[in-house]
């Protein structure tokens, strides 16, 4: 028996309903992503996900009219994960991961109330909703390397020399640096969107659309590297009059467009959008049959069932708020000195990291002979959304500053307490000084600089009941050609001063 559309337009009333009852308990996750992207233009596409992903699903109404509707209740064990996965990403502050899982939550409500049959055919419209979520600032700095090696390379395939340190390099005719703009990442994210959008709609048989997907996530790499090499190429030639203001960035869309509008242009000649789609079984259970009685007694108990699944997160989010005074004051001591370093009075430099949210800080220059290092502590006190320690926000140093650069990073392993522990190595340069910069995690007693093991570490101390302390450690001295007599210092400054870091830190979480 087919659903009459009486009986499914109550069936989707009642869907709709219980999409924006999930969003009202989720309203939080659901507003940071709107507001991200409200802010960012790299994000701004995530206003047309949702009405794109309405748009598919309507178009496939003929199909879903011969298909009835019947609850999964498999999908509340999915619903009770996902709600569970918000939940550790609350506690641990990892917007992203909430992000992502209230997605699930949505996709898998639809999947508990209408069944597998009628989920499979909107398969893909539910799923273009993932790109609602605001991910892949974490590409930036790999994007920003790739696209700096690839117009390095070309301008000297050119003959052009070029002098480079890190993302900065020098031609004879001017300096140049990628930076966060020019890394590519908004190319890579628009032409990735477009092109799962274009496969869809495009091609029938799933080899073209993941030949067609795969191209889209490739050519926008390679074409902002083209991209940064002729914009670079046009100064150069232009006697440094041309590609240099807003030309830039026009330069550079235009260029992108063009590129996308080449790569759907030749995807067009395998277009299979006038076959029909292929016939293909539900991977769980055939065609439901309808009772014919609207909104029935068995789809009721499992909305009822829906939200008892995803009362979890939100319930247990509440048991674990933070209940600490934001104002504790925390008084945090210089660490004291050493048997080699002695502390100064007088800074050497004017360079300090970018920590936001920190309940205290200081920064304190030390002296061993006539060489210098400074210890700066950013410290954290039950850290919550937007005061905590991992943060894409706290750098070393934050893109364009008027001073300093970042000419480099990497990671290398040292003996932090008797354990190898991987830190984090930064080369900063300005005019007239070059430092060389160490920095990691501290952890109410456990070192770490990657983001994933601290946030583990901070999950682990707030579910166990414990304080959610944090601290980032940087000590830092000057280099000149060469940074191995540079980290020789840094390593004797760790070996001589981590017992008086620690005893500060210890100080300032009241142990």
């Amino acid at each position: 028996m087919i659903q009459t559309n009486n009986d499914w337009r109550s069936t989707a009333l009642f869907t709709a309903a219980a999409m924006l009852v999930i969003l009202g308990l989720f309203w939080q996750t659901a507003l940071s992503m709107v507001d991200i992207w409200w802010r960012s233009e790299t994000f701004a596409h995530g206003f047309l996900i949702a009405p794109i992903s309405l748009w598919l699903i309507w178009r496939k109404r003929r199909e879903l009219a011969a298909l009835a509707p019947q609850s999964n209740p498999l999908g509340l064990v999915f619903l009770a994960g996902f709600s569970l996965l918000w939940l550790v990403a609350h506690v641990v502050d990892i917007l992203v991961i909430q992000q992502f899982a209230l997605v699930g939550i949505l996709i898998t409500a639809v999947w508990t109330l209408l069944g597998t049959t009628v989920t499979w055919a909107i398969a893909f419209p539910l799923g273009f909703l993932f790109f609602a979520v605001p991910v892949g600032e974490g590409l930036i700095p790999p994007m920003m390397d790739f696209t700096a090696d690839f117009t390095v390379k070309a301008l000297q395939l050119t003959g052009i020399p070029v002098y480079r340190e890190g993302t900065f390099f020098e031609i004879p005719s001017g300096n140049w640096s990628v930076v966060e703009g020019c890394s590519g990442v908004r190319y890579l994210i628009a032409s990735a969107t477009l092109g799962f959008l274009y496969a869809y709609l495009t091609y029938r048989s799933l080899s073209r659309r993941l030949i067609f997907i795969a191209l889209s996530v490739i050519v926008p790499i390679f074409a902002n590297g083209m991209r940064a090499y002729m914009i670079v190429m046009i100064a150069h030639l232009s006697d440094m009059k041309l590609a240099l203001g807003i030309d830039h960035y026009i330069y550079g869309w235009v260029f992108f467009g063009l590129v996308m509008i080449l790569l759907f242009w030749v995807g067009s000649f395998w277009r299979e959008d006038d076959e029909p789609d292929p016939v293909r079984a539900a991977p769980l259970g055939g065609t439901a049959r309808s009772t014919g009685n609207g909104i029935n007694r068995k789809m009721t108990i499992m909305g009822a069932g829906v939200l008892a699944a995803l009362g979890i997160g939100p319930l247990a989010a509440y048991l674990y708020q933070d209940n600490t005074s934001e104002a504790a004051k925390v008084t945090l001591h210089a660490p004291a000195s050493g048997r080699n370093w002695q502390a100064s009075a007088t800074s050497q430099w004017d360079w300090q990291p970018r920590y936001l949210g920190m309940t205290a800080q200081l920064q304190k220059t030390y002296m061993r002979g006539d060489q210098a290092a400074s210890i700066y502590l950013a410290y954290y006190r039950n850290q919550r959304q937007d005061a905590e320690l991992v943060n894409s926000q706290n750098v070393m140093i934050e893109q364009k500053h008027p001073v300093w650069s970042n000419i480099g990073e990497q990671f290398i392993t040292i003996p932090l307490n008797g354990h190898s522990v991987q830190i984090r190595q930064t080369r900063l340069r300005s005019p007239g000084m070059n430092l060389l910069v160490w920095d990691w995690y501290w952890l109410d007693g456990a070192y770490t600089s990657n983001h994933y093991v601290a946030k583990l570490i901070e999950a682990k101390h707030k579910l166990l009941g414990g304080q959610r302390n944090a601290a980032g450690i940087v000590i830092a001295t000057t280099y000149e050609e060469k940074i191995e007599p540079a980290a020789a210092v840094l390593r004797d400054v760790v070996a001589d001063m981590l017992p008086s870091i620690e005893a500060s830190l210890k100080d300032a979480s009241g142990q």
